[in-house]
């Protein structure tokens, strides 16, 4: 899944090392293995309930 072209800003964001490595650890569960921006708007559509598809 490709990040949306329209209505974006990009955000920067500082994690600790162990939260980076969850986040590794969990992207390769993924069958496509996503990047970390991408695995991040998962993690983030999921929880805040979002269908990105119908927008």
């Amino acid at each position: 899944m490709a990040p949306p072209k329209k209505d974006t800003e990009a955000l920067t964001l500082r994690l600790s090392r162990s939260m980076i490595d969850a986040i590794d650890e969990r992207r390769r569960l993924e069958a496509d293995i996503p990047t970390r921006p991408e695995m991040i708007r998962r993690v983030l559509e999921k929880w805040l309930q979002i269908d990105t598809e119908q927008q």
